[in-house]
């Protein structure tokens, strides 16, 4: 899906660090040594010794946590996790050095916010980590973390478990043949093969994260549940997305021929010209309310007592279906390039212009779904 998720460096590196965080365990007045009483099982050889949650968070006053978290019997591979999380925090990037505050320096992983993302299954392992991580580095940074729960996803009828890769090449081979259904037999080249590894990352997407993250997905994996007709799928928001490419690069075409006159600047345009219902649509339900959508959407909630935090990503796939959906009805209906004469130029462009603001909405509400716009289908 072209994630790139935070990792940390294997090697020497990791094994220091590992190293460390023994010897902060050592010192921690939470830890103590694991005893083993008569007649209990062995304790698995990589055990280093228990770590007490509770009384820790207790003392700390921290809040949200689950109320079952008590003792944790730390291991090797515990460590091992926490040091790859510390790995990766230390990688960040800062894409503006000059604008963190002074605090920040010289350990820029203190300014992260840590977002554990994990299933709801795996949340109660996730915050005995994300305390253990507090006890043995009380930096600044481990109090920024925040977690982000996933609902269960589900698989109607699967004949076998199928993993994360094998649903991407399903899904691909599906995108593949509902495109040679609608456009007819496609080239073999590498422009079509870009095309519909986008359309299926696009499909992927929007399945996924259409549905808010706390519920459960249920994936239907028959053939018919990929088309590039259907109006809830992330192939329909791509392919109106190509349409306004496609308009644009006939509209240019069109003035290096000189059968229209290049497109004038918004503030010499005659807006009144928009007589139509859709376009009226398109401003006072799409691009003016853009920005509140984003900002509903995108901004994690401020830092507060609890550790849940949410990311609305199904606001942003509901906006640009509906968008689409709408824009569609308005382009099939009204012919944008009409005849090159000049006293239909004034309307023209006031479309024109319209419509191109339509287009950068897309493609900044595709970039929040980090999907590139499709230039062409």
């Amino acid at each position: 899906l072209r994630v790139d998720w935070p990792s940390g460096s294997g090697g020497s590196a990791l094994s220091d660090a590992v190293s460390a965080l023994k010897r902060a365990l050592g010192r921690s007045p939470c830890a103590a040594a694991c005893e083993q009483g008569p007649g209990t099982a062995a304790l698995p050889e990589d055990v280093i010794c228990k770590v007490h949650l509770k009384s820790f968070m207790e003392q700390q006053g921290l809040v949200g946590y689950d109320p079952n978290l008590d003792v944790l019997v730390v291991t090797e591979g515990k460590l091992r996790s926490l040091a790859e999380l510390q790995q990766a925090v230390l990688q960040c990037t800062v894409s503006n050095p000059a604008a963190l505050p002074a605090s920040c320096f010289p350990d820029i992983g203190s300014c992260c916010s840590i977002v554990h993302v994990v299933s709801c299954e795996e949340e109660f392992q996730q915050q005995q980590l994300d305390l253990l991580w507090k006890i043995l580095d009380p930096g600044a940074h481990t109090a920024l973390q925040k977690h982000l729960v996933c609902g269960p996803v589900k698989v109607t009828n699967p004949s076998s478990p199928i993993g994360a890769d094998q649903y991407f090449q399903l899904r691909k081979r599906q995108m593949y043949k509902a495109s040679v259904m609608k456009y007819g037999e496609l080239a073999q080249d590498e422009a079509w093969t870009e095309v519909i590894d986008t359309l299926t990352v696009a499909a992927i997407r929007f399945e996924m994260l259409s549905t808010a993250h706390r519920s459960q997905i249920t994936l239907d994996l028959e053939d018919s549940s990929i088309s590039t007709k259907g109006t809830k799928s992330g192939a329909f928001v791509m392919y109106n997305c190509a349409r306004l490419a496609t308009l644009f690069d006939t509209y240019q075409q069109a003035v290096e021929r000189g059968t229209y006159p290049p497109l004038l600047p918004a503030s010499e345009l005659n807006f009144s010209c928009l007589r139509e219902e859709g376009e009226w649509l398109l401003l006072f339900n799409y691009l003016l309310p853009f920005p509140e959508v984003l900002q509903q959407a995108a901004q994690l909630p401020p830092p507060s007592k609890g550790i849940r935090i949410t990311a609305n990503t199904e606001i942003v796939c509901k906006f640009l279906i509906q968008l689409s959906m709408d824009f569609s009805s308005y382009y099939n209906r009204v012919h944008v390039l009409g005849e090159p004469l000049p006293h239909l130029f004034d309307q023209m462009f006031a479309r024109l212009r319209l419509l191109g603001a339509v287009r950068d909405m897309f493609h900044s509400a595709l970039a929040t779904l980090h999907l590139p716009p499709l230039s062409q289908i």
